[in-house]
């Protein structure tokens, strides 16, 4: 009888276990639809940014080091990754309402030509499924995601590229 019981309870579990992680898999599937700010307080759904090529999103904050880094090398690159693949770059800060007074401080004077998203109270953060900061992401043109890298280490940027090459060569 104990056996019958541990049987059916591991089949239970294992029947739950598998379909949370298909429907997370699917949740990470397409970007999720959440209304931000950017810079200048305009409302921007992050589901229909409006661009036509493949989108960058990296979440970041001002005062996360390696964010900044990852964000401020791929500013040097970004120009001819434009050229080469059309791909447009959201940066959605994370910072919360005591921090975000100093976003547009640091994107301003770092020169930044991204679009700047402000999650004060890191609602996109948790629709996507970001524990921590660089987490950035790669969606195809029609919002679907298709490589998702978190932290950043020097070099990442080429593996993003690459990932960004096979998107457009499809």
């Amino acid at each position: 009888m104990m056996n019958k019981i541990f049987l059916l309870l591991a089949a239970v579990s294992f029947t739950l276990i598998s379909f949370g992680q298909e429907e997370h898999s699917k949740i990470e599937k397409k970007v999720a639809s959440v209304q931000l700010k950017d810079m200048e307080g305009n409302a921007v759904n992050t589901a229909e940014l409006g661009f036509d090529g493949p989108v960058i999103i990296s979440f970041w904050a001002t005062w996360c080091s390696p964010c900044k880094r990852e964000l401020n090398t791929i500013h040097d690159l970004y120009i001819d990754w434009q050229d080469e693949t059309g791909v447009n770059l959201v940066a959605v800060s994370i910072d919360d309402e005591r921090t975000k007074n100093s976003v547009p401080v640091y994107v301003n004077g770092r020169g930044w030509e991204y679009l700047v998203l402000l999650d004060p109270n890191g609602d996109f953060k948790r629709a996507m499924g970001v524990n921590n900061v660089p987490h950035t992401f790669l969606l195809d043109k029609d919002g679907n995601v298709v490589y998702s890298h978190n932290n950043y280490a020097p070099g990442d940027e080429d593996e993003l590229y690459d990932h960004l090459l096979e998107l457009v060569a499809e």
